[in-house]
């Protein structure tokens, strides 16, 4: 544990040991947490069968990676999200006269482009070309801009697609030359196979939540169903896949390599992006509508906001952070977010991917609120 005068090593004490706790349970093979501040981390530990080097699958941890390789483009004015994505990528439209035509950039980043479970897997995934006829096909659910759902993997991919168009380059290799290598973090995405030997494979864990159990949580006896099921999750320890590196989902990191990501965006030390456009996408609500289950999206250009109104740990940033506090978190428990108010950042992985939909993120709430608190006084 480094020694920050402004940190509260009890508190600390208690985030590791709530971090520990599903692993000494037997319910989770193995998990990772690490808390940083002022640049550096402050606290890490490795519980189960694994080390502080062992990487994991950060699934939907993986989107604020692609999406400040935006705000790159967006800074050199080669990307402008308030253009249509067929600007970018003219074939996106499929036949003539479809409303899929009129979608921007900013739609696809926010989740309001209205195709939250189009189909793009292997192996059309492997290459622009498929990818790109592939998205041709797709048909919208609703008209863009007017609702809000959760695209899991769909959208990324196409700013996977208008980063190579723009660029020129593969959108995994650009990833690494903007962002993760300048901050001195590892290749995130797109890890080649014979670079995978360090990575946990994912284990299922749990029997999902009753109905009784959902609707005494939730108040519904069924949650909507998402492209994310067991069948899917299990794929990220496919090494073809981890080789692809899908942009929405399949992303590999350490804990500390999310703590530390945070912590750049909290403090751009390397001057990887413009300030301003920083300030804005991690700062400024662009989507507040209502997700399915009714909850305000607070969603930034990339990132999710904890926001004032009660719903922070429903966004997966703990009961404690402060309301301009920003991350995004990933299914089966990844936790990633920062708070400007404290300085604090935090990375939780497992790979024993909880199918319980109550305890799950229970835990999640329970290890960023207690995270949150980690400064004296």
């Amino acid at each position: 544990m480094a020694n920050h005068s402004a940190i509260d090593n009890a508190q600390v004490n208690k985030l590791l040991d709530r971090a520990r706790r599903e692993v000494d349970e037997g319910l989770l093979p193995s998990a990772q947490v690490a808390l940083a501040h002022q640049g550096e981390v402050v606290a890490e530990e490795a519980f189960g069968d694994a080390t502080a080097d062992t990487r994991y699958c950060i699934f939907s941890a993986t989107k604020p990676f692609v999406a400040s390789v935006v705000w790159t483009l967006m800074a050199e004015g080669s990307v402008d999200i308030g253009k249509l994505v067929t600007d970018y990528v003219p074939e996106f439209a499929g036949e003539q006269g479809s409303p899929k035509a009129d979608i921007t950039v900013e739609q696809v980043m926010l989740h309001t482009s209205g195709f939250p479970h189009a189909p793009l897997g292997p192996p059309i995934w492997n290459q622009s070309s498929t990818r790109a006829e592939r998205m041709a096909s797709w048909r919208l659910n609703w008209e863009p801009g007017t609702r809000f759902e959760y695209h899991p993997t769909s959208a990324h991919w196409v700013l996977a697609e208008i980063i190579e168009r723009v660029t020129g380059q593969d959108f995994r290799d650009v990833i690494e030359q903007r962002i993760t290598a300048p901050a001195g973090l590892p290749r995130i995405v797109g890890v080649p196979a014979d670079h995978q030997d360090d990575i946990a494979d994912l284990v299922l864990v749990g029997e999902p939540a009753t109905p009784d159990e959902l609707e005494a949580a939730f108040g519904v006896r069924e949650l909507p169903a998402t492209e994310v099921n067991d069948q899917v999750v299990l794929g990220f320890n496919d090494p073809a896949t981890r080789e692809v590196g899908v942009p929405g989902g399949g992303g590999f990191a350490r804990a500390r390599d999310l703590a530390l990501f945070y912590q750049e965006l909290l403090h751009n030390s390397h001057g990887i992006w413009d300030a301003e456009i920083l300030a804005d996408a991690t700062g400024n609500v662009r989507n507040n509508l209502p997700d399915p289950m009714g909850v305000p999206a607070n969603r930034g250009l990339g990132v999710i906001l904890a926001g004032d109104d009660g719903f922070s740990n429903i966004r997966g940033l703990g009961r404690t952070v402060s309301p301009q506090a920003f991350g995004h978190n990933g299914a089966g428990g990844q936790l990633a977010w920062a708070d400007p108010a404290t300085g604090l950042s935090l990375g939780y992985v497992t790979n024993g991917y909880d199918r319980h939909e109550i305890r799950q993120p229970r835990r999640g709430t329970s290890i960023s609120s207690i995270a949150g608190e980690c400064l004296v006084g």
